[in-house]
C-alpha cells in the first residue's frame, strides 16, 4: 500500500512508473544534493521540510493526523499521482533562496522565473479571442491591423529614443573628457615651459612665453593651429596655459589633477551602479538571458536605465577601459521593454500610451528587447545590419521573418535619427557623413588593388589564431577574478564600490606612469604632402606629454591620455608601409601600451560600474595588429612587401575581439559598416573564424562565462554534448514529483497549497479518468481568482453531499456537469494587471472560504505542451528551447502525468547528475541494498 502523500515518506506512485525508472526516480530518503543539480551554485536550494512533504502544518490536526481537508484530497486519488517538485518548480528557472556551497554569492536572489510565451489556450480565453473575431466581421478596419500600426508606431518611437540617449551619452562624456584633459595638459603645459625655463610669470598665470601653445583643442589635444599641418618657421606668440581660470590647481601636479577627475568620474559611476546593481556591467550576458526565456529581475526596468546610462557616461569619463557600446545594447533593450509596457512603477502611474494593453505579454515584450537590441549596436556603431544580426546571433533564441523587418526597421530609424541629428546644422543641404560613427575611411593605397596581397591571408589568419589566444587569456583571467569578486566583494555594496575606488587609482597610475617610463619625444611628422586631411587631423592628436608642444609627442602617451576612439584612429590610419614611411608609433611603445592596457581591461570588467568590452578590446586589438605589422616591416626592411600597419591593426582589433566574444557573423558586418570598405570582407571573415575556433579550444566566450558564473539556467543553441553521447530519454531527466490539483477544487486545498510551494504551474488531473492529464493551471491565475473570490460557496456542488467513487475518490467535476461555479473571470481581467499579478500573501481569506469550490475548468490549460516519457532528450530539449516554454508536462502511454521537465532539468550539470544516478542506483540494486 502507498505511503499517504501527505506524509514525509513519498515514493512514486505509477506502477509502471515504477518498473520503468526505478532506479531514477527521486526519493525522499535521500535526495538529491544542491552540487547534483547546480554544481556550485551558491543560491540554489533544496527543498526544505515544509516543502518536500507537500503539506506541513495546515494539512494536520492539534495531534499530527490530517485533518478533514488533507484527507479529502488524499481520497481524491490526485495526489496519488505525482508527489513534490525539485526546488526549481515547474519554470521557476532554478529557485535561489536556500542553503549556500561556498561563500559565492548570486546577485539575483529571488527565484528565477521562465517566460510565459504561449497563452493559456483556456475557455475564457478561446472566449475572449472568439469575441474580437466576432467584433471585426466585415471591418476593414480590424483589431489586427491596429494592434500592427501600434506595434510599428512603438517600434519607431523605439528607434528614435535610442538614437536620442546614445548622442547625449556621448555628447555628454566628450564634455567631461574635455574638462579633464584640458586641465591637465594645461598642467602639463605649465610644468614643461616651467622646467625649459620659457614661462616667464609664476604663480597660476602664465605670459611672456615665446611660443604660441593655442594648438589645444577643446578636447585638449594638439591642433596644430587647425591646420594639422606643424610649421615650426612659422612666427609665435603669445601666451601659454592660464592655470587662474581654475578653482584649484593640485600643487601644480598634473597627476593629482588626472588622479582627482579619474577618480570623482568612476565614483559617481559608482554611485549609480550602488542605487541600482543590475546596472553594472554590460548588460549583454543580461539581455541575452532575457531573450532566453529568463525573467532576470530589475533587467528591464526604468531606473535600470538611467542608472546605466548615466553611469557609463561618467565610467568613460572617468578613463577606465571600457566602452559605451555594451551599455548601449542594454539601454535599448530596456526603452523597447518600456515603450512597449507603457508602464513604470518608477512613475507610480500609467502613462498615456499605456492603453497598448496588446503587448503586455512576454512573447510582445521578447520582441520588442530584440528591436531595441539592434538598435542599440546601431547607435553604438552606426551599424544597422549588424545590429540586427548580433540580436539574431547572440540575442534571442526564438526568430523570426517579422521579427527581423521589425528589426531592421529600428536599426534603421536609429541610424537616420542619428543621422539628422548629427547634420542639423546642414539642414536640407548635403549630408555630412563623416559625422557618424566610424572607424575613420580606410582608403586603398594603390589604384584599384587591396591594400594586402592574396598570401597575405595566412598571415591574417595567424592574426586570428593569436588574437583567439589572446582572448582566451582574458577570459581566464577575468573568469578567475570574476569568482574571487563573487566571494569576497560583491556581496557587499560598500565593498564594491571600493574595489571601484581602488581600480579607478590602479588605472590613473598606470596611465600616467606609462608615459613617464617611456620617457621619450618623438618628432612629429614634418613632410605630409602626400598624407590624407585624416592622417593630418590625427597628427594634431598626439599628446606632448612632457615634450615640446607642436614639434615632439609622446607615443605612449598619445595611446593613453586620450579617448579611446581617437587612439583607434590613430592605430588604423597611420601608415607604415616602406622604406619612405616612417614609423608613427614604435615597436615598443605598442607593447608598453598593449600588455598593460588589456590587463586593465580584464581587472575592470565586473566592477560595479557600467562598463563595455567592444571598443577596449578592439583598442588592445588594434595596438596587438599594428605591432605585428611594425615587426614585420622591420623583418622585411620596410622594402613594402607587407601591407600597411593599419591594416594589420584591424585585423589585429578583430581578432582580439571574435577571441573575447566569439562572435562571428554579426562582428564581420559591424566591422565592415564602421570601416566602410568592402576590401576587408574576406580577411574579416577568415581572422573572426580563426580566432572564434582557437579561442573555444580553451574556453567559452565571456559573455556565456558570466552567465555561468551567476548560475543563470541558459540554454544553449545545440543540445548539450553530454546528451549526444548517451541516450537519455525525458523519463530520466524529469522531476518525478509533482503535485497536481483537481477540476474543481476546494479553496483552502488551493491555498495552502500555494502558500506550501513555491512552483510555477500546476497540472490538473481528471480523477474520473485514472487521473489523466486534463490541462495546467499557472500560479498568477491562481492567485488572481483567490483575489477576486471567484469560487462558488460550498453547497453549489450536490448542495454539499458527497459522493465518494468505488476506490473512494470523489469527481466534483463529473457532479457539476457542465455547469460553471459562477462569478467567472474575464481572460483581459486576468491578463491586464500583467506583469505584476498578484501573489499569494495578497490573498487574505474569509471565515467560511476554506471550504468553498475553486472550478478550474474554465481558465484551465486544456493543451499544454506534452513530451511522452520515452522521447528522447534530443527531442526534448529542441521543443522546450525552440517553442521557448516555461514547463514541459511528461505522460504515459495511457496520458498521465508522470513528471515535468522545466529549464533547469536540461543544463548539462543536471543531465549529468541524471546519468549519474541511475548508475548508483542500479549499483545499489545489484549489491541487493534497498
Amino acid at each position: 500500500m502507498a505511503s499517504h502523500p501527505l506524509k514525509r515518506n513519498n515514493t512514486p506512485r505509477h506502477a509502471n512508473q515504477q518498473a520503468a525508472y526505478d532506479s531514477l526516480s527521486h526519493s525522499d530518503n535521500n535526495p538529491p544534493s544542491n552540487e547534483d543539480y547546480h554544481g556550485n551554485d551558491a543560491d540554489s536550494n533544496d527543498y526544505s521540510d515544509e516543502l518536500s512533504g507537500g503539506y506541513k502544518s495546515d494539512g494536520y490536526d492539534e495531534y499530527g493526523d490530517l485533518n478533514s481537508e488533507a484527507e479529502e484530497y488524499y481520497n481524491s486519488g490526485a495526489s496519488e499521482l505525482v508527489t513534490t517538485v525539485r526546488g526549481d518548480g515547474y519554470g521557476g528557472g532554478g529557485g535561489h533562496n536556500g542553503n549556500t556551497t561556498g561563500n559565492i554569492k548570486n546577485p539575483y536572489k529571488s527565484s528565477l522565473q521562465s517566460h510565459n510565451y504561449e497563452p493559456d489556450e483556456s475557455e475564457v480565453w478561446r472566449a475572449y479571442v472568439a469575441q474580437q473575431h466576432f467584433s471585426n466581421r466585415g471591418q476593414w478596419w480590424t483589431t489586427g491591423k491596429l494592434r500592427a500600426l501600434k506595434r510599428w508606431g512603438l517600434t519607431l518611437v523605439v528607434g528614435i529614443l535610442q538614437a536620442i540617449i546614445a548622442v547625449s551619452c556621448n555628447v555628454a562624456s566628450k564634455k567631461l573628457g574635455e574638462i579633464k584633459y584640458e586641465h591637465v595638459y594645461d598642467l602639463l603645459e605649465f610644468n614643461t615651459l616651467t622646467k625649459n625655463g620659457m614661462n616667464g610669470s609664476g604663480g597660476g598665470g602664465a605670459g611672456g612665453a615665446t611660443e604660441d601653445y593655442s594648438y589645444y583643442t577643446a578636447e585638449g589635444y594638439l591642433d596644430m593651429n587647425q591646420d594639422g599641418i606643424p610649421d615650426s618657421e612659422q612666427s609665435t606668440s603669445g601666451e601659454s596655459a592660464d592655470l587662474a581660470e581654475y578653482w584649484f590647481n593640485f600643487w601644480n601636479s598634473p597627476f593629482l589633477a588626472f588622479l582627482f577627475y579619474q577618480t570623482a568620474f568612476a565614483m559617481a559611476a559608482a554611485f549609480f551602479c550602488y542605487i541600482e546593481p543590475v546596472a553594472a556591467g554590460s548588460g549583454i550576458p543580461e539581455v541575452k538571458c532575457f531573450l532566453n526565456g529568463i525573467d532576470l529581475p530589475r533587467i528591464t526596468c526604468f531606473k535600470t536605465l538611467v542608472c546605466k546610462v548615466v553611469g557609463v557616461t561618467f565610467s568613460v569619463a572617468a578613463g577606465l577601459p571600457v566602452g559605451k557600446e555594451g551599455p548601449m545594447v542594454h539601454s535599448g533593450s530596456v526603452v523597447a521593454a518600456g515603450i512597449s509596457q507603457g508602464r513604470t512603477k518608477f512613475w507610480g502611474v500609467d502613462t498615456s500610451f499605456s492603453k497598448f494593453s496588446d503587448f503586455r505579454n512576454d512573447r510582445e515584450k521578447r520582441d520588442f528587447v530584440a528591436c531595441g537590441a539592434a538598435a542599440g549596436v546601431a547607435s553604438a556603431f552606426g551599424a544597422p545590419v549588424g545590429g540586427v544580426l548580433f540580436a539574431l546571433e547572440e540575442g534571442a533564441s526564438y526568430w523570426s521573418t517579422k521579427l527581423t523587418w521589425r528589426a531592421f526597421f529600428c536599426a534603421m530609424v536609429t541610424l537616420g535619427t542619428l543621422f539628422a541629428i548629427r547634420n542639423q546644422d546642414s539642414s536640407w543641404g548635403q549630408a555630412n557623413v563623416g559625422k557618424l560613427f566610424s572607424f575613420g575611411e580606410f582608403t586603398s593605397i594603390g589604384e584599384g588593388n587591396a591594400n594586402f596581397s592574396v598570401w597575405e591571408l595566412l598571415l591574417f589568419i595567424l592574426i586570428g589564431c593569436l588574437g583567439g589566444l589572446i582572448g582566451a587569456c582574458f577570459n581566464a583571467g577575468n573568469e578567475h577574478l570574476t569568482i574571487w569578486r563573487m566571494k569576497n566583494v560583491n556581496h557587499s555594496r560598500k565593498r564594491r564600490v571600493v574595489e571601484v575606488l581602488v581600480m579607478s587609482i590602479l588605472v590613473t597610475t598606470v596611465s600616467f606612469v606609462m608615459p613617464l617610463l617611456w620617457g621619450r619625444c618623438t618628432e612629429l611628422p614634418t613632410d605630409m604632402q602626400d598624407w590624407t586631411n585624416q592622417e593630418k587631423v590625427l597628427v594634431g592628436n598626439l599628446v606632448p606629454f612632457n615634450c615640446i608642444p607642436g614639434k615632439e609627442y609622446n607615443e605612449v602617451a598619445s595611446l593613453f591620455f586620450c579617448e579611446a576612439d581617437v587612439a583607434i584612429r590613430q592605430l588604423f590610419h597611420f601608415r607604415e608601409t616602406g622604406e619612405t614611411d616612417s614609423s608613427t608609433f614604435s615597436s615598443a611603445a605598442l607593447f608598453l601600451f598593449f600588455i598593460p592596457y588589456i590587463t586593465l581591461a580584464s581587472f575592470v570588467y565586473g566592477i560595479a560600474v557600467p562598463s563595455g568590452l567592444f571598443v577596449p578590446s578592439l583598442l588592445a586589438g588594434a595596438a596587438f595588429g599594428r605591432l605585428f605589422g611594425h615587426l614585420l616591416h622591420k623583418l622585411d626592411h620596410t622594402s613594402g612587401t607587407f601591407a600597411d600597419s593599419g591594416t594589420y591593426a584591424l585585423m589585429g582589433a578583430a581578432a582580439v575581439l571574435g577571441g573575447m566574444a566569439r562572435m562571428t557573423i554579426s562582428l564581420t558586418v559591424i566591422l565592415l559598416e564602421a570601416t566602410g570598405n568592402m576590401q576587408y570582407v574576406l580577411p574579416l571573415m577568415m581572422t573572426l573564424m580563426a580566432a572564434r575556433f582557437t579561442g573555444n579550444v580553451f574556453n567559452e566566450g565571456l559573455y556565456d562565462i558570466h552567465i555561468h558564473l551567476k548560475h543563470i539556467p541558459f540554454l544553449e543553441p545545440e543540445v548539450p554534448t553530454i546528451a549526444e553521447r548517451h541516450e537519455i530519454v525525458a523519463g530520466q531527466v524529469m522531476s518525478t514529483e509533482v503535485k497536481c490539483l483537481r477540476p474543481v477544487e476546494r479553496v483552502g486545498i488551493v491555498y495552502d497549497l500555494l502558500k506550501n510551494v513555491p512552483h510555477g504551474n500546476f497540472p490538473i488531473v481528471d480523477t474520473a479518468s485514472s487521473g489523466t492529464l486534463y490541462g495546467t493551471a499557472s500560479r498568477s491565475m491562481l492567485c488572481t481568482l483567490l483575489q477576486r473570490r471567484a469560487f462558488g460557496q460550498p453547497h453549489d456542488v450536490n448542495n454539499g453531499h458527497y459522493h465518494s467513487n468505488s476506490d473512494g475518490s470523489v469527481d466534483y467535476a463529473e457532479l457539476l456537469g457542465p455547469k460553471r461555479l459562477s462569478p467567472l473571470v474575464q481572460w483581459d481581467t486576468i491578463e491586464r494587471v500583467y506583469p505584476r499579478y498578484p501573489t499569494i500573501d495578497d490573498v487574505q481569506l474569509r471565515p467560511g472560504d476554506r471550504n468553498c469550490w475553486l472550478d478550474l475548468r474554465p481558465y484551465a490549460n486544456t493543451a499544454p505542451y506534452t513530451i511522452n516519457e520515452t522521447a528522447s532528450i534530443q527531442r526534448t530539449y529542441r521543443l522546450f528551447r525552440t517553442l521557448g516554454l516555461r514547463f514541459l508536462c511528461v505522460v504515459n502511454h495511457n496520458n498521465q502525468v508522470v513528471g515535468i521537465i522545466t529549464r533547469v532539468d536540461l543544463l548539462p550539470e543536471s543531465l549529468s547528475d541524471s546519468i549519474m544516478r541511475g548508475r548508483n542506483a542500479h549499483m545499489t540494486q545489484g549489491s541487493g541494498f534497498s
